[in-house]
């Protein structure tokens, strides 16, 4: 059964949250595909996890890199698991026909977005349909998460 979590992003831009999650996902000693809804977007992300923070790496790669196999987190538009993760994490409403053969999926969206939010929405209703578990994020004012549902 997939544990589907989601987070919806409304104080903190996805550039910083996404890096703050990857590291509890690395901490944890799992690996993640990372679905971006275009290149440009997968391009930004890529930059974003190698400069957040001096201190901290997060070791990974996006589709076309050489072994894509090896990489903790892999970044893409598609549906390819190369790395063998058990963590996926969808960005802004994109789809995925894969969602429930993760153990886990972080399903990231914009709050500032209607259509991703309304998209969210519709995916929300549909998965509860599933034997899927599903929670649902809120950023708090003060930074961090609270489980809403």
């Amino acid at each position: 059964m997939a544990d589907i979590s989601f987070y919806h992003l409304q104080r903190q831009p996805l550039e910083e949250a996404l890096p703050k999650l990857m590291e509890r996902v690395q901490a944890a000693g799992l690996k993640a595909v990372i679905k971006l809804p275009d290149r440009g977007l997968m391009d930004t992300m890529d930059k974003v996890l190698w400069d957040y923070d001096p201190a901290s790496f997060l070791p990974h790669d996006k589709e076309g890199c050489p072994h894509p196999e090896a990489q903790t987190f892999y970044l893409t538009t598609g549906d390819d698991n190369p790395n063998g993760a058990t963590v996926l994490v969808l960005v802004d409403a994109v789809d995925s026909a894969h969602v429930t053969s993760y153990d886990r999926c972080l399903y990231m969206f914009d709050g500032r977005d209607e259509g991703i939010v309304a998209k969210a929405r519709a995916d929300w209703k549909s998965l509860k349909d599933t034997d899927a578990k599903l929670s649902y994020w809120q950023q708090r004012e003060t930074g961090g998460w609270e489980q809403k549902a």
